[in-house]
């Protein structure tokens, strides 16, 4: 969800840091730790940008949604070379609800007259802008509606915006509000504004956000220009992602559904995405006080909020069909433990050409494959099993995972140790967010890759970028210096590792290379022309990213013990914990007479702290000198039900069943942004305290499991040594 470089001459030879040392990785014993370095140095010279490249030209070539011609193509593509490559691959077809437009009509009725193009325009340097095939500009899943009213301007259009416009006296009830995008998903701002009794919901791309605020725009430069648009999914996805029809279950042909009223993700109220230039006549019609200083865009004008003068019509109609979507899934068979499963997944389908969302990552995803490939062909077989998982209709709600996942539920929590996922990727630097079980594993696996630009490990790149980022603030920069881990981000939703995450409590990390701003993000211009230009012009971060996931699945899948650690995990919960008594504190402020104790959570986090520095010593016992006696498989047991102990079997309260994991979700007004032990936080936010009670209590019992689990791993492994 980045600047290239080095020639493809060089790229060819850059090296994997870790081939230059002999250092101990975690879960190996010295002897075994050897051999993995051996084996990460031979697979350092297989990824080719050149392939990166050709991949991504190909799968960019059309826009290939789901349900298109192209997007069946796209996906026969990815299985074939699975299958050239010599891997067992196949399609998993699902169904799923992914309505079209019949209809779109935005006009402005006073007062002036205006009627909106709604239409990006072909570009002559850009030949992907003139494909056929294109879907027209729109939010999916907006009801049909034909509204006329006031507009009003509601920023973001996020909750706190509405406590903005409750200061100054403004309402939106029987109004269209225009918001704009960024600042928070956009599938929160319909809902939103229709809790505050709005009758339609307008979103435009702002020039300060992701246009020519930033830098030229396409195709001068990489930022968004004036008629580009920003479609997208509006699913209530706080709710459950996948199929709105098949909830909690596999969504498949020929299978029960529920009737479209039935469902809970649906918006209320028709909504529909804008350009700025379209948005431009509304917004110098706007009357009403002046917006906020951090309300106001980049454009020539002065930002009122209304309501009104403006007054428009807004006009939406649908194709609600049922279409099928083609996941494509390959294996590599593990030699040893063929029932304990390493996943990397990405989606190959795109909101038109997607050059570089997914498939910038879809490259690097098959590229990885090609080269645990060749090492196969070669004579290496991993321990585990790996699954390489090419995902379908993400962009509608993460549909082709989800319902993969609801399928295949109890097989795969049965049996995955971890899942990998990525999804866009561009030259800048490497990020990590997950779960933090796997937080020292990451460090390890970023110390361990060259940065194709600076020539250092790309653990020394991201540190320098977060000491940067720490300005002033001294205290980040002294854990920055004192702590061994970078630390990892935690995950919402957004992308496919949902699923696995949040409802199979599996745990999950999502990988890019990233810049802050992607300029032509869910449009037209999201092509191969943009990408080599703008996006990875040597597509050497592509390589990186298969060999980064090359060295990550192949240590996941060759470890003697599983390299889950958890005194990292202990620590963050702590930050965790700190954030929620300042959450609890300013609310006391405002009412002293709050009881909720939090001290249960702290009890629960100290009992796991020491059983993370017990396991810590005792598998340094167990690998140290000529490694372990005995039998690891128990080991290695628990310590795959250690995540799966943090399930909420009930899920998060709120029509949030779906949700089960105790420490990450996304939360119900932020769409994709993360909430932390989010039952507790979520209910201290608005006020609820018997369910915040109640929670605490819940989470304290997680703690506990976690703990148990923890000491369950110990307790194997000094059996084993």
């Amino acid at each position: 969800m980045r600047k290239w470089i080095l020639c493809f001459a060089v790229l060819a030879t850059a090296p994997v840091a870790a081939q230059t040392g002999s250092g101990a990785i975690r879960g190996f014993t010295s002897d075994s730790a050897k051999a993995q370095r051996e084996l990460e140095a031979k697979m350092a010279s297989i990824p080719r940008a050149a392939n990166v490249r050709e991949y991504i030209r190909v799968m960019s070539e059309e826009p290939h949604h789901t349900g298109s011609k192209a997007g069946v193509e796209v996906a026969q593509y990815v299985l074939d070379k699975f299958k050239s490559w010599g891997l067992e691959a196949e399609f998993h077809k699902f169904e799923g609800l992914m309505p079209t437009p019949r209809e779109r009509h935005l006009e402005l009725l006073a007062p002036e007259s205006y009627v909106a193009k709604l239409k990006e325009p072909a570009l002559p340097e850009d030949k992907d802008s003139s494909d056929e095939g294109q879907l027209p500009s729109y939010n999916a899943y907006s009801p049909d509606g034909d509204v006329t009213g006031q507009i009003v301007y509601v920023n973001y259009g996020m909750p706190a915006d509405y406590e903005v416009l409750d200061e100054l006296g403004i309402g939106v009830e029987g109004k269209i509000v225009l918001a704009r995008y960024l600042g928070g998903w956009r599938g929160i701002k319909p809902k939103v504004a229709a809790e505050h009794g709005a009758i339609g919901c307008i979103i435009y791309s702002d020039p300060r956000d992701d246009g020519y605020f930033h830098g030229d725009a396409y195709p001068d430069g990489a930022y968004r220009s004036k008629w580009s648009v920003q479609s997208g999914s509006t699913m209530d996805m706080p709710i459950h992602p996948g199929d709105p029809l098949t909830p909690g279950w596999g969504a498949e042909p020929g299978g029960k559904r529920l009737e479209i009223s039935e469902s809970k993700t649906l918006p209320k109220i028709p909504v529909l995405p804008i350009s700025y230039g379209d948005a431009l006549p509304i917004l110098r019609n706007l009357g009403g006080p002046v917006a906020p200083e951090n309300w106001r865009g980049a454009l020539p004008l002065t930002y009122h909020v209304g309501p009104g003068p403006a007054k428009v019509r807004l006009k939406v109609s649908f194709n609600w069909t049922i279409t099928t979507g083609y996941n494509v899934i390959a294996r590599i068979p593990g030699s040893d433990d063929p029932d304990e499963w390493i996943i990397y997944g990405n989606h190959h389908d795109g909101w038109a050409n997607g050059a570089m969302d997914p498939i910038s990552g879809n490259a690097a995803l098959m590229e990885t494959a090609r080269t645990l490939a060749e090492m196969v062909k070669q004579g290496w077989q991993p321990k585990r099993t790996i699954v390489f998982a090419s995902w379908d209709a993400e962009e509608w709600g993460l549909i082709g995972s989800t319902e993969w996942g609801e399928k295949y539920r109890d097989e795969i929590r049965g049996k995955t140790v971890a899942y990998f996922n990525t999804d866009s990727n561009r030259a800048g630097v490497l990020s990590f967010a997950g779960s933090h079980t796997l937080e020292r594993f990451l460090n390890e696996v970023a110390h361990s890759i060259t940065d194709p630009n600076s020539g250092q490990s790309l653990w020394t790149v991201m540190k320098e970028k977060a000491v940067k980022q720490a300005g002033d603030d001294d205290a980040k920069k002294k854990e920055l210096d004192s702590r061994r881990d970078l630390r990892i981000g935690a995950l919402g939703s957004g992308s496919d590792y949902t699923v696995f995450l949040d409802h199979l409590t599996v745990a999950s990390v999502n990988t890019a290379f990233r810049v802050p701003v992607f300029g032509v993000y869910h449009s037209i211009y999201d092509s191969f022309d943009w990408y080599r230009r703008f996006g990875d012009p040597q597509f050497s971060y592509g390589r990186a990213l298969a060999q980064v996931h090359a060295v990550a699945l192949s240590r996941m899948a060759n470890a003697e013990v599983l390299p889950f650690e958890f005194t990292n995990l202990a620590d963050t919960i702590g930050v965790y914990l700190d954030e929620l008594d300042r959450l609890l504190t300013n609310k006391r402020r405002k009412d002293a007479s709050i009881s909720l104790d939090l001290k249960p959570l702290r009890g629960g986090l100290d009992a796991l702290g020491k059983a993370a520095q017990a396991y810590e010593k005792t598998l340094a016992q167990a690998l140290g000198g000529a490694g372990p006696s005995g039998d690891l498989s128990r080991a290695n047991a628990a310590l795959r039900q250690v995540e799966q102990a943090m399930r909420l079997e009930g899920g998060l309260p709120g029509q949030r069943e779906w949700f089960k994991h105790a420490l990450y979700a996304p939360g119900f007004y932020t769409g994709y942004g993360v909430k932390t032990i989010p039952g507790v936080r979520e209910a201290i936010e608005q006020d609820d305290w018997t369910t915040a009670k109640e929670q605490v209590g819940v989470v304290r019992g997680v703690f506990d499991r976690v703990a148990a689990r923890v000491r369950d791993a110990e307790a194997a492994l000094r059996q084993a040594r």
